[in-house]
């Protein structure tokens, strides 16, 4: 009767182990199809939902994070003026701080960000006032260095 029951478990076991190699071989089949994969991806893109779940996945993975801090056209696609990133990032603000720690402890990344930033002399202006507002600049220097950037007078955003 033990050996009936071992046998009975062993084989379940078996052979649930080989139901579960064989959908991930299903998966990496899929995956393979160009049309297919073009599918996945749109559909995991087109949902506010997965997507979300894809850049947070994106986000904590060492090999992809690699990949971001390599490919600054990635990166600059990212950090552009996409409507649908900017509001990713509004919604997740863990992950625009995680990728600002990846850029912090990468020289590039930080240079390529900070002259993005530079670029952007209202958003420059507003660093500038809130570095005022919490005692790391005077009001004189903010106000010389505003106006050399060309900031607008900020209307207050926060």
């Amino acid at each position: 009767m033990k050996n009936t029951l071992k046998t009975v478990v062993t084989l379940t076991l078996l052979i649930a182990a080989l139901s579960a190699c064989q959908q991930q071989k299903d998966v990496s089949t899929m995956l393979e199809n160009d049309d297919t994969r073009n599918e996945i991806f749109n559909t995991i893109i087109s949902d506010h939902e997965l997507a979300e779940q894809l850049m947070t996945k994106m986000m904590e993975d060492d090999h992809t994070q690699m990949m971001m801090k390599g490919n600054e056209q990635m990166m600059g696609m990212m950090m552009s003026d996409n409507d649908q990133m900017m509001a990713l990032m509004k919604d997740k603000p863990d992950m625009m701080n995680k990728m600002m720690n990846i850029a912090e402890a990468d020289s590039s990344m930080c240079t390529h960000m900070m002259t993005m930033m530079k670029d952007k002399p209202n958003m420059m202006g507003q660093m500038m006032e809130m570095m005022h507002k919490e005692g790391m600049m005077d009001k004189e220097t903010m106000m010389k260095n505003k106006e050399k950037i060309g900031a607008e007078k900020h209307t207050g955003h926060h």
